[in-house]
């Protein structure tokens, strides 16, 4: 039974006033060019390949809104483009025909599974006579075509906006980080009446001492649980890279601090249970006179990545990192800079929780506004 207003088609369901076009007959898909003779350092406008923009020219190939899409490599990551552009020849790009929206197509075009029409074995292709004969509903009015691109942009303008909030966020929690792990700031209580002294690190606050990583939070490698022994159970297994499995038994009791040994290294990981540490990564056997999260931070902080070693795997030698000589405070100013990082993490992970939840509602709204099963008042 046909809802109200709507009519079967070929391709499903969709509003009496839409109707089903050949992106033909929409638009029409050209080569890119060889972006050689017109790359101009000085240039202003964006040389775009697959992976995004690899140069600039003073040249546009296409100066009207077109919609963009991979021809040889990355073939499912479509681009809007409202500016002039050039595209090398792994790219295609679209002249979008007076009665349709471009922003609208650029929104159909994330809809479509592009792999289902790839013409290679080898290196993904696409074909610009294939594109031109998919078949999509499109609605008649231009104007509900941009009514709905233009829904659907406010969405990623929010998304955009949240990404750039997250990301200042980041810089500020760096910012914050160098400043009271080194001593160079004082949350209010500490440091009153101190001043500083000379250490084989420079100068640190009175009150602070310089001491090798090896003598704070000394690491071990972690224990072997090849794939065959795994056993799904409670207890996170950490590996260089953060936690992948639960294992039904642990090695070490939580709080941990866990970093990368081979593969993955300058990653970081806090664990508030007990946990496996894995033999790819190296884990904080003793917390002398320091927090755990204070030791997770300050790990952090030291971008360990500075000590990998290896011309194949990257491998991080823990005696390197050991002989590595911090200023550190007394732990109760530890246990106070660790809770002003933590609540600058619970805000960006709100933040990110928030910016993941928009994403899914923009994909729904996508699914639902697009083909029509919901309209736009």
């Amino acid at each position: 039974m046909l809802r109200e207003g709507y009519k079967q088609t070929e391709i499903g369901v969709i509003p009496e006033d839409w109707e089903i076009r050949k992106l033909a007959d929409i638009l029409k898909i050209k080569h890119g060019r060889s972006q050689r003779e017109v790359v101009d350092p000085n240039g202003i406008y964006p040389i775009l390949g697959t992976g995004g923009e690899i140069g600039k020219t003073n040249i546009p190939l296409y100066a009207e809104p077109s919609v963009l899409i991979g021809r040889k490599g990355t073939i499912d990551i479509p681009r809007y483009m409202d500016t002039p552009f050039w595209t090398v020849d792994t790219l295609f790009y679209s002249e979008i025909f007076n009665n349709t929206d471009a922003k609208f197509v650029f929104y159909k075009f994330n809809l479509i599974d592009w792999y289902s029409y790839n013409e290679a074995s080898g290196v993904p292709s696409l074909n610009a006579a294939t594109i031109e004969n998919i078949k999509q509903a499109f609605p008649i009015s231009k104007e509900e075509q941009r009514s709905l691109s233009q829904a659907l942009s406010d969405v990623d303008a929010l998304i955009a906006a949240l990404d750039k909030l997250i990301a200042k966020n980041r810089d500020l929690k760096t910012a914050t980080m160098q400043q009271l792990l080194t001593g160079k700031k004082r949350l209010p209580g500490f440091g009153e009446g101190q001043g500083c002294k000379e250490s084989v690190i420079g100068l640190i606050p009175e009150d602070w001492d310089a001491l090798r990583l090896g003598n704070i939070a000394p690491l071990q490698r972690g224990f072997d649980l090849p794939t065959s022994q795994l056993k799904k159970g409670d207890y996170p297994v950490v590996y260089s890279n953060g936690i992948i499995n639960h294992h039904s038994d642990f090695m070490a009791n939580a709080p941990g601090v866990v970093t990368g040994r081979s593969g993955t290294i300058g990653n970081v990981h806090y664990v508030s249970e007990n946990y496996w540490p894995h033999n790819t990564a190296l884990w904080v056997t003793e917390f002398i006179c320091s927090n755990p999260k204070y030791v997770y931070y300050l790990y952090k902080s030291v971008k360990l990545e500075r000590f990998g070693s290896g011309s194949g795997v990257p491998t991080l030698n823990r005696n390197d990192v050991h002989d590595w000589v911090v200023a550190i405070p007394k732990i109760e100013e530890q246990r106070a800079i660790t809770l002003v990082l933590s609540d600058m993490d619970n805000a960006i992970s709100l933040l990110e929780s928030r910016l993941a939840k928009t994403k899914v509602i923009k994909q729904g709204m996508m699914q639902e506004l697009l083909t029509g099963r919901t309209r736009l008042v």
